[in-house]
């Protein structure tokens, strides 16, 4: 039986993006069963993800621009080169500032990012 798994190289070049909101894309940049890694794309201000929650633990990067990040009862702006930790089950939601990426990675991989 094959294991769900990504290819050993995923390259920017060779990987679709999908659009998910207005102005915001996303590509899955690697994952297993275990753990999965994204990158997201705002490319203009506005709300990114609005206010959820998942089992899934998260550690988010930002590779560029500004964000407004809300993790439970805090409120932080963060950009390039900042990261977060988001607790599983903890309501958060992103809100670009000025245009950018950032990079999430998810333990256990989101079944849900996956087409079906």
């Amino acid at each position: 039986m094959e294991k769900t798994r990504s290819k050993t190289f995923v390259c920017e070049n060779e990987t679709k993006w999908e659009t998910i909101g207005d102005g915001i894309t996303r590509q899955i940049l690697g994952y297993n069963g275990h753990i999965m890694m994204v990158k997201i794309k705002a490319e203009k201000a506005g709300p990114v993800g609005v206010e959820h929650a998942h089992y899934h633990p998260q550690v988010t990067y930002v590779s560029s621009g500004k964000f407004e990040f809300t993790i439970g009862n805090e409120k932080k702006v963060v950009t390039a080169g900042d990261g977060m930790y988001m607790e599983p089950d903890v309501r958060h939601s992103c809100i670009c500032i000025e245009p950018g990426i950032i990079v999430d990675c998810f333990s256990p991989m989101r079944e849900d990012f996956l087409k079906k």
